[in-house]
């Protein structure tokens, strides 16, 4: 079945909130409904300035689930989308602390 792109949004974050930009994209499989391509991330070129600003992030591009940080890729389980989003989620929020 193909894929379709059923999700893409980007948010700017002002100064007084954190700076950056909140990221997300999400592809499913057009016969079954699940997601079958993610990418979240957490873009701020003033607290990380390489991979192009992304200090954190999960997609599974490249034939794996993984999660970046500053820098570094690590390999995720990965069991459900949900999961991998509320992950980003919590993870995000906390960065702003």
């Amino acid at each position: 079945m193909a894929a379709r792109r059923l999700h893409k949004e980007t948010h700017v974050i002002s100064r007084k909130r954190g700076n950056g930009i909140l990221s997300r994209e999400i592809w499913i499989d057009e016969g079954t409904g699940e997601v079958t391509r993610y990418s979240l991330a957490y873009i701020n070129h003033m607290v990380f300035g390489l991979d192009n600003g992304r200090v954190l992030g999960y997609d599974n591009a490249h034939g794996y689930h993984h999660r970046h940080f500053m820098g570094s890729v690590e390999p995720i389980d990965f069991t459900c989308y949900a999961d991998i989003e509320a992950r980003f989620e919590s993870e995000w929020v906390n960065l702003r602390r």
